[in-house]
């Protein structure tokens, strides 16, 4: 007997036993009918023998609306006959498992919520349905609210895993019931698949604000006159609990009746900016090179912005003000030593010229200058003629290397006379025209026929007609003025002799000394012979010449 009690104990506890290892976890899934549903037995692996089996029939129907698919029990789709319990049983190396699933298919449009969820900062849902896009990469995924397309002021984004971000972060607003469906092809049919889940009332997790500007920041300004301050913070998602206001060294801002402080808040893409502006009506000397700290604080932390007001230094403006004019005077001295002394650095530079200039360019031009001069009475054209003939060759030519036409000297007996006369003039780069201070013009334009040397007034006539023709048409050749004997009266002198000589003076000789351009009164020799080297060509034509044949 004692040995059938024994049996019969044991029997007994391998019946519990068997019965407790029996005992499986029950999951409750809330669905509407109509949708794509999938149920997964426990962490099966693809490789796993996992069978399902309802109300102990086994569910592996190819084909039908329940089919068995890596594990994985799809409803293709839900219905409300679908309603009941499911158990999964799975064997792999690990051992035997199983689950039991009890489905509430519902008719309605959206399911019941299967999680109760709170959503704080800035954060969002998650979809929860990977086994769905395990059957299916390419998805379509869309959130409603009480089912309706989701609105909300903010920024609403999805991921590709169903992840909702909700910036800015969830309110109280934002409270209700949110379905995810997920469209999705399978087998060549197209299938929705739907969970809910319900957000319940929920505040913004206050975050740490943060100082934007200033950052130990330095603020030149005037003593005496009015200054700006700006202060910039982020703090958090909400204008709620936050406050920003100014200290002074180791005062408040109130504390001074020269200060205003005003506070405002700026949302940008869901986030919350405080600016405040410290007005200072009067900068004091006790404001300057003090500390001024710009405090955001909220409940949970606190941040400072820092800056100094330093005075302006006006040092720098006073150097570049003495060396702008410094600057200005050494270029006003400049030109004024560059007009006094152009001649003799013009001058100067041409001696230069053939050590730094290249080979000049031919212009075809065989003299530097065509002498042309008239006198009516015999005393005075002895002393022009000595003039144009002895003195203007002994320097121009013999002392600095120029070539000179003079009519008297170098004409070619026999030669047509308005002929020869035009290709010379056009054959030399500058016209010197010396007129004496006795010769009379007729109001025509010509020289009076009663004074003598008839046959050289013609002459001299048409060669200055020819030479000023082509100086006022071409500028070329360049008309050199040289009054002999002292100024001359042009009232009676052609229009042309009249505008050059407004436009670029004469140089005046007299029997003392000679005068500068452009200046009546007497000077020396010296300066005269400068000038009219200075109005002469830059390169002799023998140098010319030189040059060219090298």
């Amino acid at each position: 007997m004692a040995a059938v009690g024994r049996v019969f104990c044991l029997a007994a506890l391998l019946a519990l036993a068997h019965a407790h290892s029996h005992q499986m976890p029950t999951t409750i899934c809330k669905a509407s009918a109509g949708y794509l549903f999938v149920l997964k037995c426990g962490n099966a692996m693809r490789d796993a023998n996992v069978t399902w089996s309802r109300a102990g029939e086994p569910l592996d129907t190819p084909g039908s609306e329940l089919q068995v698919r890596d594990g994985f029990l799809l409803f293709l789709p839900l219905q409300t006959s679908h309603n009941g319990t499911y158990t999964c049983e799975q064997r792999d190396q690990r051992g035997t498992f199983g689950e039991e699933f009890k489905v509430l298919v519902s008719a309605s449009q959206c399911p019941e919520p299967s999680e109760d969820i709170t959503v704080v900062t800035a954060g969002g849902l998650r979809c929860k349905q990977k086994e769905i896009f395990t059957l299916n990469s390419s998805t379509h995924i869309r959130w409603l609210k009480d089912c309706s397309p989701v609105q909300r002021q903010g920024d609403i984004s999805v991921s590709k895993d169903g992840f909702m971000r909700l910036l800015p972060p969830a309110t109280e607003r934002d409270a209700g019931k949110y379905t995810c469906l997920i469209d999705i092809s399978l087998d060549g049919r197209k299938f929705t698949a739907a969970r809910s889940i319900q957000l319940h009332n929920s505040s913004p997790v206050l975050v740490p604000p943060q100082v934007m500007y200033p950052k130990k920041q330095v603020v030149v300004v005037k003593r005496g006159l009015r200054a700006e301050l700006k202060c910039r913070a982020f703090i958090g998602f909400s204008e709620e609990e936050s406050s920003m206001f100014w200290t002074v060294g180791d005062t408040q801002s109130d504390d001074h009746p020269q200060l205003k402080v005003s506070v405002g808040f700026v949302h940008e893409e869901g986030k919350v900016y405080a600016e405040s502006n410290l007005s200072i009506s009067e900068v004091l000397p006790q404001f300057l090179n003090v500390p001024f700290h710009c405090c955001v604080q909220n409940p949970t932390e606190h941040d400072v912005g820092l800056l100094w007001l330093r005075e302006a230094d006006h040092s720098a403006f006073h150097t570049t003000v003495a060396l702008c004019l410094a600057a200005f005077l050494v270029l006003l001295a400049m030109a004024a030593a560059f007009f006094f002394f152009k001649v003799e650095l013009v001058l100067a530079y041409r001696k230069l010229l053939p050590h730094l200039a290249k080979e000049p360019v031919p212009d075809g031009k065989l003299y530097d200058a065509f002498v042309s001069f008239l006198h009516a009475d015999t005393l005075n054209s002895a002393e022009v003629a000595t003039f144009a003939l002895q003195n203007l060759p002994a320097v121009l030519e013999d002392q600095h290397g120029y070539s000179l036409y003079i009519r008297e000297r170098d004409e070619c007996p026999g030669e047509a006379m308005h002929d020869a006369i035009a290709a010379t003039v056009r054959r030399c780069r500058r016209l010197i025209i010396i007129l004496s201070m006795q010769v009379n013009a007729s109001t025509d334009g010509g020289i009076d026929e009663a004074a003598p040397l008839r046959d050289n007034l013609t002459r001299l006539c048409y060669e200055q007609k020819v030479g000023l023709h082509d100086a006022l048409t071409q500028n070329d050749p360049r008309v050199i003025l040289v009054e002999f004997g002292g100024p001359v009266d042009y009232s009676n002198l052609p229009e042309s002799l009249r505008y050059i000589k407004r436009k670029q003076g004469a140089l005046i000789w007299t029997n003392d000394s000679p005068a500068k351009h452009k200046v009546t009164q007497p000077c020396s020799n010296r300066v005269f012979w400068k000038t009219l080297r200075y109005h002469m060509p830059s390169v002799p034509a023998r140098r010319r010449q030189t040059l060219s044949s090298v």
